[in-house]
């Protein structure tokens, strides 16, 4: 979608992370990472928190909320995305973050969409806020907290440790200030027919966690490996979709592969064996800037990576006046996703 004539504004971003920690050393003594994994993983720990996930959103919202000097009360819009349990099993975690900010005049969504869910409710608050003239302001959150029992952080999933985290960003049609961030573009691919990935072997459940009591990414993925005769044909077509996405993105916002303007382009907070698989072989060669590999630390934060990404961005200023940063992601099912944004 091409929305510099829009002119949307990420006004603020936030990332709450826990203080709290879990290493990898840890992980392999207690038996939950074997061994001959730790080296593959690319970071040393990840965050781990006693905070309710809805909370984590909570906490990230209102330090964005803050800095872009924003009233809750005149946010009409809040999208969450999440991954995992935000704590009740039949409830609306994005009614209680627009409850607990003060947004209560906004219209909250719940957005789940496995890794790409935060990128995709920024998406939503992007369409409204382009469709909807009485919408002026918009509130973006995502978090996720990988607890045990129902899930194990270091061996629920391949190539992927997962952290805990609440992000958030405003999202604003006019405006800007210093350190805001343009949003030039926004653009998805899909390749629905992947989706048995992450059910392949498995009966649909009446219930949660009927098949085993605890999160098993790597089962159903087995399954699906020793069923559809490996892993060629969706690396070739995981290709194809990032490449799509990416130099969609950058077609939407007007800016060449080549640009000088590109300071860096940030990728899905994953280990390096899935990186290389399907982000790195397209970018390397087809776009300038650094590559940033922001996993050390916290390792996949779930739906929460683009925003993490594009505080840190923010944060650490990576980024002068007029520079481009473009910020890749995806998740199961399979969608991918790239913004393009511009500082101001």
């Amino acid at each position: 979608m091409k929305l510099a004539s829009a002119s949307l504004i990420l006004d603020s971003t936030a990332t709450w992370l826990p203080s709290g920690t879990e290493t990898v050393a840890d992980a392999v003594a207690a038996g939950r990472l074997p061994a001959d994994e730790a080296p593959k993983l690319g970071l040393s720990r990840v965050p781990v928190s006693d905070v309710p996930a809805p909370d984590m959103a909570v906490r990230a919202a209102r330090a964005a909320l803050a800095d872009a000097g924003a009233d809750p009360a005149e946010i009409g819009f809040l999208a969450h995305g999440w991954i995992y349990h935000q704590g009740h099993d039949f409830w609306s975690p994005a009614h209680y973050i627009a409850n607990e900010t003060g947004a209560h005049s906004a219209f909250p969504v719940g957005v789940q969409q496995l890794s790409n869910a935060g990128a995709a409710a920024l998406g939503l608050a992007v369409d409204r806020l382009v469709a909807d003239p009485g919408t002026g302001s918009a509130l973006v959150t995502t978090a996720d907290r990988f607890a045990l029992p129902g899930f194990d952080r270091w061996s629920a999933d391949y190539g992927v440790v997962y952290g805990d985290a609440g992000t958030a960003a405003v999202l604003r049609r006019h405006g800007g200030r210093p350190g805001g961030l343009r949003l030039l573009s926004l653009a998805f691919r899909t390749a629905a027919e992947f989706e048995v990935m992450y059910r392949c072997g498995d009966e649909f459940a009446v219930a949660p966690l009927e098949h085993g009591g605890r999160i098993d990414v790597r089962r159903p993925k087995k399954a699906y490996l020793e069923n559809f005769g490996g892993n060629r044909n969706f690396q070739e077509t995981a290709c194809e979709r990032v490449r799509e996405v990416l130099l969609g993105a950058l077609h939407d916002a007007e800016v060449e592969p080549d640009d000088s303007r590109i300071a860096c382009i940030a990728l899905p907070r994953l280990c390096d064996s899935v990186l290389e698989m399907m982000y790195l072989p397209v970018i390397e060669g087809q776009v300038k800037g650094e590559v940033l590999r922001l996993r050390e630390g916290s390792g996949h934060l779930g739906a929460g990576d683009l925003l993490a990404n594009l505080t840190h961005i923010r944060d650490a200023a990576r980024l002068d006046s007029g520079e481009v940063a473009v910020l890749i992601g995806g998740g199961g099912g399979f969608t991918w996703s790239c913004a393009v944004v511009q500082a101001i």
